[in-house]
C-alpha cells in the first residue's frame, strides 16, 4: 500500500477508454505525480504523489479538454 498523498478528482466529460487514456497521460505529466487510476464511468482520477498541487492537476486536466473539480 503506498504512503504518498492521495487527491481525488471528479472528472466531467470522460465518455470512454480513450478519454481516461487522455487525462491518465495529462496528470502523469504534472510533476510529483507518481500513480494515477482514472475511473471512466465513475467519473474519477486518483492520484498519488509527492508535493501535489490540486489546482495544478485541475488545470491539466482542463488542458486536455476535460472538467475536474
Amino acid at each position: 500500500m503506498s504512503t504518498e498523498p492521495l487527491v481525488s478528482l471528479d472528472v466531467d466529460g470522460m465518455t470512454c477508454g480513450g478519454c481516461a487514456m487522455s487525462v491518465d497521460k495529462a496528470l502523469r505529466n504534472v510533476p510529483g505525480v507518481k500513480d494515477v487510476k482514472v475511473d471512466v464511468a465513475g467519473k474519477r482520477a486518483e492520484v498519488r504523489g509527492e508535493g501535489l498541487d490540486r489546482a495544478r492537476l485541475v488545470r491539466a486536466v482542463y488542458d486536455a479538454g476535460y472538467d475536474a473539480r
